[in-house]
């Protein structure tokens, strides 16, 4: 049966309509308004995310089993793998499942956890890029001073202070959505559970969600954006100084790849939860889920290539990894 026919629709409107008190199990409904398009719709999610789980784990092997990988820049690799693995994962699995048909019923509870995960990443990740983009600031406008700022240390307590914030951020909504009464809709037209998509639930008052919601949004993804925009306009500004055309062209070269990575991660974030807010009735929810289910696969897939791949040391460690037998002959 194809997921968008009328029976399962009348099913899903009646498990909205349902009176029994408690929260869950809910249904996710994927996409609404493209069901017979779900099939299609999960190709490209799940060879995104077959990529990013291969190009990510590759990417934290070396980092983790390579000693000549231990300089800070490396460090921050594995910690962005790291948050790739874990967003992509607490979210891409059960909409694949949704949109293949199978089941998209999921508990109250295992609801609450994968929003807290996948939210927890997308903080933590949100903090890595910021790390990152200071890193490249220090390395390019203040070379001498660069091993003496970033050290392996602060690269670790820059890993724990990502994973602290996220946790702190996601905690109260997590809390919140607890303490909410639900009056028997079950219903969330999404493809995984999002903090605002599960509060609509509610026939409660939902206006500390909201507003928590929002604070948290321009406090961290947003305040994180701009500093980043900073720090690589004073990269820029120091990349055109440099003397050598090939070095500047190499620069906005990466800068360039770097800039469009972080671009696709926060602009489809930020639309979604700011759309969950303030443009239910404006936006159509095939676009605002659509965009939702980009920032969870396309930025895991694009950033092992991006930030890994396109860095010489780790390109020849791949390679040697590849080809190993080729290599051993070159070197004969």
């Amino acid at each position: 049966m194809e997921p968008g026919h009328p029976l399962i629709l009348l099913n899903y409107t009646s498990l909205t309509l349902d009176s029994s008190s408690g929260p869950g199990p809910f249904v996710l409904l994927g996409i609404p308004g493209l069901e017979v398009a779900h099939t299609w719709l999960s190709v490209p999610i799940c060879l995104l995310y077959l990529t990013a789980m291969i190009g990510n784990s590759l990417l934290l092997t070396l980092v983790a089993a390579d000693p000549a990988l231990r300089a800070p820049m490396y460090q921050l690799l594995g910690l962005l793998a790291v948050a790739d693995l874990v967003l992509s994962t607490a979210t891409v699995p059960k909409a694949l499942t949704v949109l293949w048909g199978f089941s998209g019923e999921i508990s109250f509870g295992a609801c609450l956890t994968q929003l807290f995960f996948a939210h927890v990443a997308f903080v933590a990740e949100s903090s890595v890029l910021l790390t990152m983009a200071l890193d490249r600031y220090l390395a390019i406008c203040w070379p001498l001073h660069y091993s003496t700022l970033l050290t392996p240390r602060m690269v670790g307590a820059a890993g724990v202070v990502a994973l602290v914030r996220g946790t702190c951020v996601m905690a109260p909504p997590v809390v919140l959505l607890q303490q909410l009464p639900y009056c028997g809709r079950k219903a969330i037209p999404h493809t995984y559970c999002e903090h605002m998509g599960v509060a609509r639930l509610s026939c409660g008052d939902t206006r500390v969600n909201i507003w928590y919601g929002l604070a948290t949004t321009l406090l961290s993804p947003v305040l994180d954006a701009v500093l980043i925009t900073i720090s690589y306009t004073f990269i820029l500004h120091a990349v055109f100084h440099l003397p050598s055309r090939s070095a500047r062209h190499k620069a906005l070269s990466t800068c360039g790849a770097h800039a469009a990575v972080i671009f696709l991660f926060y602009i489809p974030a930020l639309f979604s939860f700011l759309v969950h807010r303030f443009g239910r009735h404006v936006v159509p929810g095939h676009v605002h889920i659509l965009l939702a289910n980009l920032y969870v696969v396309i930025p895991p897939a694009l950033n092992p290539i991006v930030y890994g791949v396109r860095t010489h040391y780790i390109a020849q460690r791949i390679l040697r990894l590849l080809t190993p037998n080729q290599v051993g002959v070159g070197r004969k």
